[in-house]
């Protein structure tokens, strides 16, 4: 029971820290692409990640979003 407790106040607490990591990290993919040097491709691929990520921090989704937004910035070199 105990462990079910504790185990529940993480979930509990590590929701809304991924819920502002989310901003944080489209913030960075929109400064970064000001400069970035990208072929079409990447360039598309990276805005789709982007507007993946968006929409999931939306739907409260924010795991996947931080996972999409990631995944941008590293096709960013970041």
């Amino acid at each position: 029971m105990k462990k079910t407790l504790i185990l529940a106040s993480f979930l509990a607490l590590a929701t809304p820290a991924f819920a502002n990591q989310c901003p944080t990290l489209m913030k960075k993919v929109d400064e970064a692409m000001v400069t970035a040097k990208l072929d079409d491709a990447t360039k598309k691929q990276v805005m789709d990640l982007y507007s993946k990520g968006k929409a999931e921090h939306e739907a409260g989704k924010h795991d996947e979003s931080v996972a999409d937004l990631n995944a941008a910035l590293k096709l960013l070199g970041q």
